[in-house]
């Protein structure tokens, strides 16, 4: 989970979408080796920068060419640095790439107000917006990669440290009130009845498929795709490697006209029928029919919880234990359930700064629900603010001087990278 919540933090100002059709101008900005940056890929940054900060950026043309110059920069460094994740071959995790896409797709439907609103904002349908973004996700996670790669094998003297800390200890952030955390996640997960029950309804669409019934009209019925239902179930042309593996593989094993048998995926039960082919491009159509858990496979979750947090309680049994044991968090077997310190007010997820408002040290809170699923967390620990000392923070003011020292050092390779690949701005923004 903490893996999730940095990556959710790193990638939350850097993905791209498409933009306002009135900002639309086609054209290259830039040539990067054999592939370009577009002029709509840097209006696209422009416009989530602005739908992120709440602005009217046709009202403040110098912010705009600002943005646009940072950004072109911006998108030919990403260029580079794809260059020599495609010779490295290096792939994202499709898993990692649909959960964060998840996450973010409800995060900015809530910023937009409902699905509607963010469509309208992009002028484009959730779907699309949706293979955008999974595109820009999965090439900022290769990058990721890259970078973890390249430089995996630097780090710091203690003298290093020694001036860092000299030099920048003015400037320092102060260590603030913070708590020490671990907690025991639980998702939830559909019952065998309900998949039972998800698998009939499919099936029974399948039926009326068979008996000739019209499958645009039967997906603005039946499916359960928000993003696609209103649309007969169309996706729009999309590229292989765009969607998830097991529907992605039966939708290009498909002939042009063909439906499918029911397919499962993380999402439910598809039915799929292929429109059109051009080379390794397809637009299909499916219906979707989602695997839901129901308000009694919640209730389980909450009263296993409840009755772990007893246990822990009653001293039957150690958190670490119980969190080994239960815990669906996958760095469990690593952390048994410890989250680490953070700042006080600082929690991106906000169920966790209420969860331990009113905790005191050694307590277990009841639990709680967030987008991962059910919780129960313990405060190990609450540590009250101060100002940084080289000897008591040594671990702290290293990780930050090996951070310096590895940006430093990425920023004289990105240098290289352009003296050594190719690079032809084609416009002055």
């Amino acid at each position: 989970m903490k893996k999730c919540l940095i990556l959710l933090i790193v990638l939350l100002g850097i993905l791209t979408f498409r933009i306002n059709a009135q900002q639309i101008f086609d054209g290259i900005a830039a040539i990067v080796g054999d592939d370009v940056v577009l002029m709509s890929d840097i209006n696209a940054l422009i416009t989530q920068y602005a739908f992120r900060n709440r602005i009217d950026i046709a009202r403040q043309p110098e912010l705009y060419q600002r943005l646009g110059e940072e950004f072109l920069q911006s998108l030919i460094d990403q260029k580079l640095l794809l260059i020599k994740a495609d010779e490295d071959t290096i792939e994202a995790d499709d898993d990692r790439v649909e959960q964060t896409l998840n996450q973010q797709i409800d995060y900015m439907i809530k910023q937009a107000g409902s699905e509607t609103k963010l469509e309208e904002y992009y002028s484009a349908p959730l779907y699309k917006i949706k293979n955008d973004m999974r595109k820009e996700l999965s090439n900022q996670m290769r990058i990721g990669i890259l970078r973890e790669k390249k430089f995996a094998e630097v780090n710091v003297s203690r003298y290093e440290v020694e001036k860092f800390y000299q030099t920048y200890k003015d400037s320092l952030p102060g260590i603030k009130t913070s708590v020490d955390i671990s907690h025991i996640l639980m998702e939830v997960s559909p019952s065998e009845t309900s998949i039972q029950q998800a698998f009939k309804k499919i099936k029974e669409i399948q039926t009326k498929l068979q008996n000739g019934e019209n499958f645009t009209e039967l997906a603005k019925l039946y499916s359960e795709d928000p993003g696609s239902a209103a649309n007969g179930g169309e996706l729009g042309f999309v590229s292989r490697g765009t969607l998830v593996k097991e529907f992605e593989e039966t939708a290009f094993a498909l002939e042009e006209g063909e439906i499918s048998e029911p397919v499962r995926t993380q999402f439910g039960f598809h039915i799929i029928q292929l429109i059109e082919r051009q080379g390794e491009r397809i637009n299909a159509r499916h219906i979707l029919v989602q695997l839901q858990p129901t308000e009694e496979d919640e209730k389980l979750v909450i009263d296993k919880l409840k009755n772990i947090r007893q246990k822990i309680l009653n001293e039957d049994s150690s958190f670490a234990d119980m969190a080994l044991k239960y815990s669906n968090d996958p760095n469990v077997e690593k952390d048994l359930g410890n989250l680490g310190v953070f700042e006080e007010g600082g929690f991106q997820i906000k169920e966790f700064e209420t969860a331990i408002s009113n905790l005191k040290e050694g307590e277990i809170s009841e639990p709680f629900h967030t987008d991962f699923g059910y919780h129960i967390v313990k405060l190990n620990k609450r540590h009250q603010a101060r100002n940084l000392v080289l000897e008591n923070d040594w671990e702290q003011i290293e990780q930050w001087a090996l951070q310096d020292k590895r940006e430093r050092e990425f920023q004289v390779w990105l240098t290289e990278l352009r003296q050594e690949i190719p690079i032809v701005v084609k416009v002055d923004i």
